[in-house]
């Protein structure tokens, strides 16, 4: 890929190919919509929102949450990225 390619901002296209047993809970969520453009728009969704919580950008609204970001100004915030695991 040129560097033109990178400034101009043209579409990135992927071939996306997903196996339950890669990633459960993704493909749970992903299957629930109906090929094309609503599950392409929810990964869309997905991916944008993982990377937001990797930066640090996301922060839940919960009270307990707000005290514990009182308590912690100045630390990386990780939005229980590395908790225990959700109940399912």
């Amino acid at each position: 890929m040129s560097a033109n390619a990178k400034v101009s901002g043209e579409p990135i296209r992927l071939v996306f190919e997903l196996a339950r047993a890669d990633h459960p809970r993704l493909y749970d969520d992903l299957i629930q919509f109906p090929k094309g453009t609503k599950r392409i728009n929810r990964l869309r969704v997905l991916a944008y929102d993982g990377l937001l919580a990797q930066c640090g950008h996301l922060v839940p609204s919960s009270s307990s949450h707000r005290e514990l970001l009182a308590e912690t100004s100045g630390s990386m915030i990780t939005n229980d990225l590395f908790g225990p695991p959700a109940s399912e």
